[in-house]
């Protein structure tokens, strides 16, 4: 696999950061035409083992993948930065990748780990015009561990396109039980896939290296044949 190419992101006014194209190394016959932004959690940046392994699978298995970091991380913060600015920086991403990635302009794909995802659909709710096909969550945070009653999930009705949330069985940030009610009110229709036995990254409980590799290949396979769905309809 090549190694992936590195562009900057104006995100005015609040300044800029940094980005990783990973390009889609298959065949142009097997390639999927597709391009999935993949956003980091709130702890870890873009070059954090999680969503580089994630992109690098992604990419092997058809699709352009861009990470970047937010704000905060680039400038070696370690709190978030406020919403505003989280969904200004994801919103700049969107359109410098428009800008430079093919695959975009036919099929584009927003998501994210954990706050990255969440930073997602807020962007895509606050606005039907984002050329965006659909988005893929990676660990939903739908409330904070122990604070079942801080619910983040009033705006994805508002989405308005077809989601995917991958949840592991034992998240804290909200369990697929807790998640499949609001799931199944969603529309267009969303799924929801269950990891079972992993936690807000997937995690087994049990250290398995074969095992949990088994794991996060199954995850990465399950988005990218959800998304090639999306493209099919």
């Amino acid at each position: 696999m090549t190694s992936p190419s590195a562009f900057r992101v104006d995100v005015a006014p609040h300044g800029e950061t940094g980005a990783l194209l990973y390009e889609a190394d298959q065949p142009s016959s097997s390639r999927h035409e597709s391009a999935f932004i993949l956003a980091h959690g709130a702890g870890a940046g873009h070059r954090s083992a999680f969503i580089v392994a994630f992109a690098r699978a992604m990419a092997a298995l058809g699709v352009d993948v861009v990470t970047f970091n937010f704000l905060y991380t680039e400038r070696g913060r370690p709190m978030p930065d406020r919403a505003p600015v989280l969904e200004a920086c994801y919103t700049a991403v969107i359109g410098a990748v428009r800008d430079r990635v093919e695959s975009a302009a036919h099929a584009l794909f927003i998501g994210g780990k954990s706050m990255g995802g969440r930073i997602a659909t807020q962007v895509a709710a606050a606005s039907s015009d984002l050329p965006v096909a659909g988005l893929a969550l990676l660990g939903y945070p739908l409330h904070p561990p122990g604070r079942p009653e801080q619910r983040r999930d009033a705006h994805l009705s508002a989405v308005g396109r077809p989601m995917l949330f991958v949840q592991g069985s034992r998240d804290v940030f909200g369990t697929p039980a807790e998640l499949s009610p609001v799931v199944a009110k969603l529309n267009p229709s969303a799924v929801l896939h269950v990891v079972d036995g992993g936690d807000h990254s997937f995690e087994l409980p049990r250290a398995d290296a074969a095992a949990q590799a088994a794991v996060y290949d199954a995850v990465q396979r399950a988005v990218v044949e959800w998304m090639a769905a999306i493209i099919r309809t």
